[in-house]
């Protein structure tokens, strides 16, 4: 859900992007300061905290043993879950995870999922019977825009983080991850391109495409959301600023 924003204020924001320009002074395709903190829920296996200018995203990642299904008997499970607390924004209501909730889990899925990350067949205990299955579980603390690239971040940082727990089955020396995938969110308003939307731009932007890419480059998942819609020159765009603002995006983790 959007917060309302007065005529006024939108086209001030529209006459800014028109310009070049942004709310709080940043160029097109800059991001805000972004911080990547390990290790900040003790009773989690592994867990990060990312700030990304005033948005806070937590994530906790928690290993539990079960049955893997039935089409993949050697792969372990990934499982994703969000949480939009009702303290992060006005607009998140408690009860059941809603739409954006919803889409928020599956983007933050697919990158991690689709970029081969996580060597779930190394989390097989015994074929068809007892896998190790990845819950990772991700709590919007506050929410000033961006959210998607927020949970990427810190989703892949405290996968990073995760201790291999103590079993007679494993035997692995360490949880089996590798690469890093990080999404850019690109959002157009008033036909302008620019990253890391903050809440403002984001509740007036026509539409918005996120691209996670690999250390080399390389789309590993895509997720287009908004009314609008992107001319192919603008797709280009979006992937060129993904690629250069995932590399310093990277180098957080």
């Amino acid at each position: 859900m959007k917060e309302l924003i007065s005529s006024v204020k939108k086209d001030y924001l529209l006459g800014l992007a028109l310009q070049g320009k942004r709310v709080d002074g940043r160029a097109l395709d800059q991001y805000r300061e972004v911080s990547v903190e390990r290790g900040v829920i003790g009773t989690a296996q592994g867990s990060a905290l990312v700030k990304l200018g005033n948005t806070q995203v937590m994530v906790g990642v928690k290993l539990q043993k079960g049955e893997p299904f039935p089409d993949t008997p050697t792969s372990g499970i990934l499982v994703v879950n969000a949480e939009l607390l009702p303290l992060a924004s006005p607009t998140f209501e408690p009860g059941p995870p809603n739409e954006d909730a919803i889409e928020l889990a599956r983007v933050v899925d697919r990158a991690i999922r689709e970029s081969q990350m996580i060597d779930l067949e190394k989390l097989c205990i015994k074929e068809g019977e007892e896998v190790w299955a990845v819950f990772i579980d991700i709590y919007v603390l506050d929410h000033d825009g961006n959210l998607i690239d927020a949970s990427v971040l810190a989703s892949v940082a405290a996968l990073y983080d995760v201790k291999p727990p103590v079993s007679e089955e494993w035997t692995l020396p360490e949880f089996p991850v590798s690469k890093k995938p990080v999404a850019v969110t690109v959002v157009k308003l008033n036909g302008v391109m620019m990253v890391d939307a903050c809440l403002e731009e984001e509740n007036i932007a026509e539409a918005r495409l996120t691209i996670s890419t690999l250390e080399d480059g390389s789309i590993c998942a895509m997720q287009k959301g908004g009314s609008g819609f992107f001319e192919r020159e603008e797709l280009e765009k979006a992937y060129e600023l993904a690629r250069k603002c995932g590399e310093e995006l990277r180098k957080k983790l």
